[in-house]
C-alpha cells in the first residue's frame, strides 16, 4: 500500500519510512505542505502521514484545504502535541487517527491498517476470498489452510487486489500503487508477479482481462 508521508525532521521521517517499508508499506516522504499539494494533486496514496510542526503552512491548514477540496483518503496526524484540545482540533479536521510522538513504529502500523480496513469496509484483520486467506499484520497468506510462501512485492500485489475482489486494476493502476519515488519498474515487473501468484494459488484465482488488466475472481 502506497502512503505519503508529511513529515519536516529528517531523522523522524527516515526512521519512519524504513520502519514502514519493512512492514510492507511504499511510502513516500515529503517536508512540506507546498509539497505534498502537489503530489496530492497528481498521484495515488491510499493513506496520509501528517505531521502538524511543518515550515511555512502547518499541517492543520493543510489539512483543512485538502478535505475542502475533496481529499477522501485517511489522514493519521502524527504529532508531538499532546493537549486534548490539540487532538481535538486535528480530529475535527478531518484526521482520522492521532498518535503523539514519540511512538512505536508497531502501533503506528497497526493503526494504519485499521485505518486502511476501515476504509475498504472490513472489520476483520485478515482478507478472506475463495479459499485464500492473507494476514496483513503477520505477512501470511493460506490457501485452503496451507501456507503459501510470497515475495514481499507479490504479497502486496495479492493485497491490493484482494482488497475488492472483483475490481480490475489496469498495470499502470498496479505499479502507481506498488511502486514509490526512486524506485525502478520493469516493463514486465506486473506480469512477472501475476505469473508467480497464479502459479502459488491456481491459474483461476487472478483473472487476466486480455489489454484491460487483472483482477481477482469474483465470489459468485
Amino acid at each position: 500500500m502506497r502512503l505519503l508521508l508529511v513529515e519536516d525532521d529528517a531523522m523522524i521521517g527516515e526512521a519512519i519510512r524504513l520502519g514502514l517499508r519493512r512492514e510492507g508499506f511504499t511510502v513516500d516522504w515529503v517536508r512540506d505542505a507546498r509539497a505534498a499539494e502537489g503530489v496530492l494533486r497528481t498521484e495515488p496514496f491510499e493513506l496520509m502521514l501528517l505531521d502538524l510542526g511543518l515550515p511555512g503552512r502547518n499541517g492543520l491548514e493543510l489539512l483543512k484545504a485538502e478535505r475542502q477540496r475533496g481529499l477522501a483518503i485517511p489522514v493519521l496526524i502524527i504529532t508531538a502535541r499532546d493537549a486534548v484540545s490539540d487532538r481535538v482540533q486535528g480530529l475535527d479536521a478531518g484526521a482520522d487517527d492521532y498518535l503523539i510522538k514519540p511512538f512505536d513504529l508497531d502501533e503506528l502500523a497497526a493503526r494504519l491498517r485499521a485505518l486502511l480496513r476501515r476504509r475498504a469496509g472490513r472489520s476483520a484483520a485478515g482478507i478472506e476470498h475463495l479459499g485464500v486467506t492473507l494476514d496483513p499484520a503477520s505477512h501470511r497468506v493460506t490457501r485452503d489452510g496451507a501456507d503459501v510462501a510470497l515475495s514481499p512485492r507479490e504479497f502486496a500485489l495479492l493485497q491490493l487486489l484482494m482488497e475488492r475482489p472483483g475490481t480490475l486494476l489496469s498495470r499502470a493502476q498496479i505499479e502507481e500503487r506498488l511502486y514509490g519515488w526512486g524506485e525502478e519498474v520493469e516493463s514486465n515487473a506486473v506480469e512477472v508477479h501475476i505469473h508467480g501468484l497464479r502459479k502459488k494459488l491456481g491459474a483461476d484465482f487472478i483473472l487476466n482481462v486480455r489489454g484491460v488488466g487483472y483482477r481477482v475472481r469474483p465470489a459468485s
